[in-house]
């Protein structure tokens, strides 16, 4: 019942924030700090459920709850985890913390100011549902109540977007809703083909069968169905375009949240359901799926290299980061999934970070631009640009920290792939996918060359002295965007300093890209044998 509790925490903290405002939580500093006491909660569910989970049998589905939900049609209430999804409930729950711990102190509101009725309190509400709905995805096992939690992420992260976010936030939430709706027709008619024709919705027995009992022709059809829609999801060149706006006009808790886990349940689901439930569609579409993940690593580092805005540029990079999960899962082999997996819990950990960071430069600077932004940040904000310098290096494969090992195995998958796959051209795809590992350094070295190096700039030079001459009053603590550094100034103390709030955020974040960069193994040995189940391997 761990789940259930693990669900129902964040599901009834949201619900009860209908009731009426002059009888519960009546201000808004009240009404933040009450989402992070209830996502706290969660987490501290979802970190009990860790420490019960046996680690000695990863690949066995712990902790279940079975229940009927619809008899009649063989709907059931059906929850677990095993080793693959197990890190992703974990991180679901740390990002949306510490997402809610930046929200008590800096909350969001749209760039043009503008306000809508009891907004503190309908933000909390909609980041406890979207809570829900990531952790219902990653803990489903049954079909069609794996669609419900993954359908009800939709609407709160459109609402995010735009209501709190940047000047095109409209135009970003109405792609990101018509993409992921279209995604998710695909994704529902792939997975009841394969349910008609095994005569089940379970998971764990489809899985187990390995395809058996369901033709080649349906296997390679519902394939490449719910790839299509898991990988809108993903987000997988050519279907990535809703990606970058909807990075760039979400506030900052909704790009952490977005990047970190939304972009998980696309890759999350080809591993989970298409793989073992259609293998034969697997094997006949992965060279393809192949083509399109080193297509969109080298895609994603090209658009980096050409980008003038810091969050949109982070954005993009995301796009070749999952086009490395892209192609482990594509090699159909357990060095090449598990590849994935860690791909997944390392982008998720250092691109939460990062969208952090963008947002506390954007905040203390009035913009992302990155020719506006100059040079000698490192020594106008020494702390905020070393943070920014090591989840930069940590994104660009750096030995030693996480961001290394995805990239590493998934080349070393493609090199030696499913023995049913064409070698040479997966070694292809592995030479390509290197080139784009050089360019991904590439276009963060120049990042960093470009605003934390060189010389502060003259028009922030030339403020600094006028500045000097009369001190610029206290700036008071205020919501972001608006928390702006009106009176840009050259030396440190000009730049509002890194708030306790921001440092309780990151630092988890900075803490475990050491820890899983430094220790793969502790991650591996937990996805390792459910990997080899999935793949038919036992």
């Amino acid at each position: 019942m761990i789940f259930v509790l693990m669900i129902a925490i964040p599901l009834a903290g949201a619900l009860a924030l209908l009731l009426p405002p002059d009888r519960f939580l009546p201000d808004d500093a009240a009404v933040r700090r009450y989402g992070a006491a209830v996502s706290g909660a969660t987490l501290l569910v979802a970190l009990s459920a860790a420490a019960a989970f046996d680690y000695g049998d990863p690949a066995r589905v712990q902790l279940a709850v079975d229940r009927d939900w619809a008899p009649a049609i063989g709907l059931r209430f059906h929850l677990g985890v095993d080793g693959i999804s197990l890190p992703l409930v974990l991180l679901t729950a740390l990002l949306s913390f510490l997402c809610f711990v930046l929200v008590v102190r800096h909350p969001p509101s749209a760039a043009d100011g503008a306000r809508v009725a009891h907004s503190d309190r309908l933000l909390v509400g909609l980041l406890l549902v979207l809570e829900v709905g990531l952790l219902g995805t990653f803990t489903a096992l049954d079909l069609v109540l794996f669609f419900v939690f993954f359908e009800v992420v939709l609407i709160p992260m459109y609402a995010v977007i735009a209501l709190w976010g940047g000047q095109g936030r409209r135009a970003a939430a109405y792609k990101f809703i018509l993409y992921t709706l279209l995604g998710s027709g695909l994704l529902l008619a792939g997975m009841l083909l394969i349910a008609v024709n095994a005569g089940t919705l379970d998971m764990t027995e489809l899985a187990r069968r390995h395809g058996a009992g369901v033709a080649h022709g349906v296997q390679v059809t519902a394939f490449l169905l719910m790839a299509l829609g898991f990988g809108i999801k993903a987000p997988m060149w050519p279907l990535h375009t809703w990606l970058p706006d909807a990075h760039t006009e979400a506030p900052t808790v909704g790009s952490v949240l977005l990047a970190g886990v939304l972009l998980k349940m696309g890759t999350y689901g080809l591993i989970r359901i298409a793989l073992p439930l259609a293998p034969d569609g697997a094997v006949f579409w992965a060279p393809w799926l192949g083509l399109l993940a080193v297509v969109g690593i080298v895609y994603g580092a090209l658009a980096c290299l050409a980008q003038r805005e810091l969050k949109r540029m982070i954005a993009y990079s995301s796009v070749g980061h999952m086009g490395f999960v892209l192609l482990g899962i594509a090699t159909l082999t357990p060095v090449g999934v598990n590849a994935a997996l860690f791909g997944n819990i390392a982008h998720g950990l250092i691109t939460g970070l990062l969208f952090f960071l963008v947002g506390a430069v954007k905040v203390r600077y009035g913009t992302g631009d990155l020719d506006a932004l100059g040079g000698g940040m490192l020594a106008e904000a020494p702390r905020l640009a070393s943070i920014l310098t090591f989840a930069s290096v940590a994104s660009l494969g750096l030995p030693g920290l996480a961001g290394f090992w995805g990239e590493m195995l998934a080349l070393l998958g493609a090199y030696r792939p499913n023995a049913d796959l064409p070698r040479e051209t997966f070694t292809t795809f592995m030479v390509v996918g290197g080139l784009g590992a050089v360019l991904t350094a590439a276009y963060f070295l120049r990042m960093l060359a470009k605003i934390t190096h060189g010389t502060v700039p003259d028009d922030r030079r030339a403020a600094a002295l006028a500045a000097d001459a009369e001190p610029a009053a206290p700036r008071p603590e205020t919501a972001e965007p608006r928390q702006v550094a009106t009176r840009p100034r050259a030396d440190a103390a000009a730049i509002a300093p890194i708030t306790r709030y921001e440092y309780a955020a990151w630092t988890p974040l900075i803490v475990l890209t050491l820890l899983v960069g430094l220790w793969p193994k502790t991650l591996l040995d937990v996805t390792t044998a459910p990997v080899r189940a999935l793949l038919g391997g036992g």
